[in-house]
């Protein structure tokens, strides 16, 4: 199949033809028509498999079939999505596809200043692409103007509702005609994402390109069992001794990064790190200096690297198991996208065994951990209590789960040893 086939105007054809797109993946083959014909759609599909432009084309094509003079602040199509990068990859997915067409488009997130914003959208905009939570801020103010909206379209959508975006999703649905399309992507399908399609879709088709919480095929995985305390000295090893150029770390933490990205740097790996306490704009130059080779590793926590776009991704490592095991299908489609192949490399310390088996019962395969000649477990090694097992910053009292004896028993007891000895 072409794209010719899908009913799409020439002005849309030859900015995909300039990107060196021919023919569609399968799940812009399977969302494109019903989209087209004004259906509600629920779509299931791997990161990487072009599920942007999969939204994007359709809705470009019914806003050409449909033209209209826009009214102060006026809104015909909303993309909401989980993170501020997610949300800027998209805008830039609409303009390229719409670089040969007239509309008006802009994109709304937090960290930078809001009053460009009002600017934009004082003229109305044909396609808003937003985060939940400058998308309100602009409602508060009446800046943008939701009523007559077309099309809603979620993207991403479990990691908003892991992201607790649900209470402003309905505040947003509050603002919007009951008469519209809705379109809902997720890469993972649970019982919130289908009780939220419950809520939001009318009769939709639902289409999934890819098995529910699969990892990309093209992605070879790898698991190593390594003492924690050594995990940043064998992911230096790895990198210099196997010469990757280019590789994303995920760790759970923002202190976490920090720490790892300056342990690296010491290493010799000009390395950066991106969470959500950087600013947007340090964020950026980050991604920016890593997309242009000037940044060999990037470290980054789920939030802040979700929805990254990077082509020819080669190497994504876990360095700490996350937190829910859905994000691992998350962490490592940022490599193996759009046909590509690329290797995730996962650390495990003996306590995180747990965590992995949740991982493998999630995805349905099995991730046997290898050990690296050199880092074999050492059980001599105690490490610090605010590195033993437990909930994330808790101490953790002694190994054997004895109680530690009080003060005073400890007096008594060496005083009654004394008048023993004496």
């Amino acid at each position: 199949m072409v794209f010719q086939s899908l009913a799409l105007a020439e002005p849309i054809l030859r900015a995909l033809a300039e990107q060196g797109y021919a023919s569609p993946t399968p799940v812009q083959q399977e969302s494109i028509p019903p989209i087209l014909q004004g259906k509600d759609v629920l779509a299931g599909a791997q990161t990487g498999t072009g599920k942007t432009a999969a939204f994007t084309l359709p809705l470009l094509q019914q806003l050409l079939n449909a033209p209209k003079v826009l009214r102060p602040a006026q809104v015909r199509v909303l993309v909401l999505t989980p993170t501020r990068e997610l949300a800027q990859q998209v805008f830039e997915s609409v303009q390229t596809y719409s670089r040969y067409l007239s509309f008006r488009s802009a994109v709304f997130y937090g960290g930078v200043s809001i009053r460009p914003q009002y600017d934009e959208a004082e003229l109305g905009l044909d396609i808003l692409v937003a985060t939940p939570g400058r998308l309100i801020d602009h409602l508060h103010q009446e800046t943008v103007d939701l009523s007559e909206l077309e099309v809603l379209v979620l993207d991403e959508a479990d990691r908003m509702l892991d992201m607790g975006f649900v209470v402003d999703i309905k505040r947003i649905m509050a603002k919007l005609p009951a008469k519209r399309q809705t379109l809902l992507f997720s890469a993972t399908y649970s019982k919130d994402i289908k009780q939220l399609a419950d809520e939001l879709l009318n009769n939709p088709i639902q289409i999934e390109v890819a098995t529910a919480n699969a990892t990309a095929d093209r992605v070879a995985q790898q698991v190593y069992l390594v003492d924690r305390h050594r995990k940043r000295e064998m992911i230096s090893h790895l990198i210099g001794a196997r010469n990757w150029q280019q590789v994303l770390i995920f760790v759970r933490t923002k202190h976490g990064a920090d720490r790892l990205a300056k342990q690296l740097q010491k290493d010799g790996l000009n390395t950066a790190a991106i969470h959500g306490d950087k600013a947007q704009g340090a964020r950026q130059r980050a991604l920016d200096d890593f997309k242009q080779g000037k940044v060999r590793v990037l470290v980054a926590t789920d939030i802040a690297a979700r929805g990254l776009d990077i082509s020819e991704l080669p190497y994504v490592v876990n360095y700490d198991l996350p937190q829910i095991a859905e994000d691992y299908v998350h962490r490592i489609g940022r490599t193996g996208r759009a046909g590509l192949s690329g290797e995730a490399i996962t650390l495990i310390g003996p306590e995180e065994r747990g965590a992995l088996q949740e991982i493998e019962k999630l995805t349905q395969q099995v991730l046997p951990a290898k050990v690296l000649p050199g880092y074999e477990h050492d059980p001599s090694f105690v490490p610090p209590a605010d590195h033993l097992p437990g909930k994330p910053g808790q101490r953790q009292g002694r190994q054997d789960g004895a109680k530690r004896p009080s003060a005073g028993k400890v007096k008594a007891k060496l005083r009654a040893k004394a008048l023993g000895k004496a």
